[in-house]
């Protein structure tokens, strides 16, 4: 680990700081309808919209309402993907005369990107037309990340809201989403990404010569602007096959340094709306707090494991130290020009954010380096999360912290104003169990059929952490991979796009059903025997909870996969 490494983490973790408060107040003026910078030119184009779709923007929908049309409209959406990847040869912007996609890889696909999981069991580059791309895939980044906000926002209202039946409206809250937040930003950091030199046309691949004489083809395309919305909505489905890694997606220092940017500001950035909304913007700070102790503490993790570099290579005396003309430790499956410490980042916030763009090989990180990658996405996706996924996520651990703290204290517990009952703490504790279901139980399908066991390019504990990884990514929604599994399968790509739908909507609903219990709840007023949370006490209480629920429920795979494979590659060392 070196000076500069570090620097580059804390000059990260400053700026994500910085942008949280002014963030979060633009978000929440927009959520709730008041007046923004763009508002002159955009609001216009909103009435339109609603005139067009025939929505009363005034309307207040019904907890059920509001979760049906999400659902209803989702469920659409995937049938629209699966069906244009299904006719792409037919269609236009195919200059690469690219095939249909096959019926089960067409399936898992609809279903990640609809989902906000953006797995890909393809090649980009070789597998979907330019038409798939854009009016595919990138536009399901902006739907299914405008879902995620519109589903946190609705939660917070039904904790701010007093008395109340409705949590506001669906199709109000995605367009707004859409509109002011994720399209602005994706225009501006699209152009960004183009003056870093990301490509952004519509031509056929080149074909060009290389200097041994032979033929290579370059893929090229309109890269940049699903680049940007791939990582503010935290997609992270790649235009390229190598993701992040690739020069065309990520060819510079500022590139990757506006890529992580993007991927953490608006999950930070939501824990102030929710502040704000509760009328507490110092328990927004607690959120975010317990969330960057994660955070940090994953990060330290994972650079300490690749800088220390792989003991399997000490008996060739080989030199893995930092120095001036090396950058040390485990450099496998990493680039050059990030190295080990942003390559730690980028793979901590990744996939503490629900992302699962990379700009290194997963595969190839030291057993405990990988070990944290996968432990945060099992955790929930909810530190930062995807982008309101992981809001709604840590307000569920919230919810159960409190209920714990009113145990201690013999109390009814309340949180943020809301007495917290037995339909709330059922309610929380089927959405959290919902994962852990659909992660072990296909992981454990898998190893033990032959269809499963086709996957992995490993035996042994690495092969099972390939499988493993596989199902908590699909689950948790992130989409990143430990890509030494061959998923493109009948088998993997109907069990993996069946994972991603219990992770995304199966968790949704009783989160939902949270809300619709708590909006009709009158708001008590705080009392000497209330538990405050907003205080380093329940950030130390609610960091305790998600972690100690994770390693009890995860301990014993994790222990079969990464554990036991790094115990067996020191095991040299230690005997």
């Amino acid at each position: 680990m070196t000076f500069s490494g570090w620097l580059q983490i804390i000059l990260f973790a400053a700026i994500i700081t910085a942008l949280v408060k002014p963030f979060g107040g633009y978000i929440t003026r927009v959520m709730q309808g008041e007046r923004t910078l763009l508002s002159p030119v955009l609001r216009p184009i909103e009435r339109g919209l609603y005139a067009l779709a025939g929505i009363d923007e005034r309307s207040d929908q019904h907890w059920t309402v509001y979760t049906a049309a999400m659902l209803i409209f989702s469920g659409i959406h995937v049938g629209l993907l699966y069906a244009l990847q299904r006719l792409q040869a037919a269609l236009p912007l195919n200059p690469q005369g690219l095939e249909p996609v096959s019926p089960d890889l067409a399936f898992n696909t609809a279903v990640s990107f609809v989902s906000n999981t953006n797995w890909q069991a393809y090649v980009p580059e070789t597998t979907m037309s330019y038409l798939v791309q854009m009016a595919g895939l990138a536009v399901q980044n902006f739907l299914s990340a405008a879902t995620g906000i519109a589903l946190a926002v609705a939660l917070a209202r039904a904790f701010a809201r007093a008395s109340g039946k409705g949590i506001g409206n669906f199709w109000v809250d995605s367009t707004r989403c859409i509109l002011y937040i994720l399209l602005p930003i994706s225009i501006v950091a699209g152009l960004f990404l183009v003056w870093q030199g990301v490509p952004q046309n519509l031509h056929a691949y080149t074909e060009a010569t290389t200097v041994e004489g032979t033929k290579q083809v370059i893929a090229q395309g309109p890269v940049a602007s699903q680049l940007a919305i791939k990582m503010l909505g935290t997609n992270g489905g790649g235009f390229f096959n190598a993701n992040s890694a690739h020069p065309f997606e990520n060819p510079t220092a500022l590139s990757n340094l506006l890529q992580i940017l993007l991927i953490f500001c608006i999950g930070a950035a939501l824990t102030n709306v929710f502040g704000r909304m509760v009328g507490d913007q110092r328990h927004g700070w607690a959120i975010y707090a317990a969330m960057a102790i994660l955070v940090l503490v994953g990060v330290s993790v994972v650079y300490w494991a690749e800088a220390a570099g792989n003991p399997a290579f000490a008996a060739f005396n080989v030199d893995s130290a930092a120095g001036g003309l090396q950058a040390g430790g485990n450099m496998e499956g990493k680039e050059v020009r990030f190295g080990i410490a942003l390559s730690a980042l980028f793979a901590t916030v990744t996939t503490d954010a629900s992302c699962g763009a990379v700009n290194a090989m997963h595969d190839s990180f030291m057993p405990l380096g990988g070990l944290v990658p996968l432990f945060n996405i099992q955790l929930g996706e909810v530190i930062v999360g995807g982008v309101g996924a992981g809001l709604y996520g840590i307000l569920l651990f919230a919810v159960l912290a409190v209920f714990i703290a009113g145990l201690m204290v013999g109390r009814t517990p309340e949180y943020v104003g809301k007495k917290i009952e037995a339909k709330e703490v059922k309610m929380a504790m089927l959405a959290v169990l919902i994962l852990p279901l659909s992660i072990l139980g296909f992981s454990a399908i898998a190893s033990v059929t032959e269809a499963g066991l086709a996957g992995p390019a490993n035996a042994g504990p690495h092969g099972f952490s390939e499988m493993l990884y596989a199902f908590t990514s699909a689950t948790g929604n992130n989409g990143s991979a430990l890509a030494g599994l061959s998923a493109n399968t009948v088998f993997y790509n109907t069990t993996l796009g069946l994972a991603m739908l219990i992770g995304r909507f199966l968790m949704i609903v009783p989160t939902m059903a949270i809300a619709g219990a708590l909006v009709s709840k009158k708001i008590v007023p705080a009392s000497s025997g209330t538990f405050p949370t907003n205080t380093p006490l329940f950030v130390g209480l609610l960091v305790g909870v998600i972690v100690i629920v994770g390693g009890l429920t995860y301990f014993p795979a994790l222990a079969l996969g990464p554990v036991v494979e790094h115990f067996a590659l020191h095991a040299g060392n230690l005997f």
